[in-house]
């Protein structure tokens, strides 16, 4: 058996992920810049060609304050830090916006970082064929019904007859997420919701569960890549 280590060429990967209609893929350059992207990527923005996105940032191809969000992102992996299952939304021109999972680390070369690999794949809806499904649902239910109250992880496992780890392997087997990361779902929806109305931002983020304005603002901010102020502003633009 050869010792020789199993290259794989990043076209071939490319092409591998072109045939994934619910993955958008892309590999970027040390200057952020794509270097590869799948066809489902090239399709949500509204381009006709590969060509067309090739060598360009997220500043140039989103609208300014989601392109300035995306290349804060890459910036932090370019640096070596990577995004494991980040639960966020994302907004394409020619898409309805929605919840993804993704997952960013970077590209090394010589102990050099030399750009990063990444894919966001769209959140997939519940099994609800799995066995532990009508159990979850009513954890589900509660939560929908409670999202803007101090919710306890460990009252959640009391309510499915389950410990902590058993609720969270079986919420990511049905869920595809983990309790806390559907809680959160829930309460920026709801906050996305809020805002397309006169509310006060530090109103909307208190009535959908977080303790104060700040923490309500950091949060949106990581998982919709903007602020909720610039978020309402956008949706008076009649964008989603």
């Amino acid at each position: 058996m050869s010792d020789t280590p199993l290259q794989i060429d990043a076209g071939e990967l490319q092409a591998l992920f072109d045939g994934l209609p619910d993955v958008v893929f892309f590999i970027k350059d040390a200057e952020g810049r794509y270097t590869h992207a799948n066809l489902t990527l090239v399709r949500r923005l509204g381009l006709a060609r590969r060509e067309d996105l090739l060598g360009r940032t997220p500043a140039v191809l989103f609208p300014p304050t989601l392109g300035a969000a995306y290349a804060s992102q890459d910036r932090r992996v370019l640096g070596g830090h990577a995004i494991d299952n980040q639960l966020e939304m994302h907004f394409f021109p020619n898409r309805v916006a929605g919840w993804c999972l993704t997952r960013k680390t970077p590209l090394r070369s010589n102990d050099r970082v030399t750009g990063l690999i990444g894919i966001s794949r769209d959140l997939a809806r519940p099994d609800g064929r799995h066995p532990g499904y009508a159990r979850l649902r009513r954890v589900l239910d509660h939560m929908e019904r409670h999202f803007a109250d101090a919710v306890r992880m460990q009252a959640l496992a009391d309510l499915a007859g389950l410990s902590l780890s058993q609720l969270e392997r079986q919420f990511r087997r049905v869920f595809h997420l983990t309790p806390q990361q559907w809680l959160t779902r829930l309460r920026i929806d709801a906050a996305m919701e809020r805002l397309r109305g006169g509310e006060s931002i530090a109103m909307v983020g208190l009535g959908c569960g977080f303790s104060d304005q700040s923490a309500f603002s950091r949060q949106f901010k990581a998982m919709v890549g903007m602020t909720p102020r610039d978020y309402r502003r956008l949706a008076a633009e009649g964008g989603r």
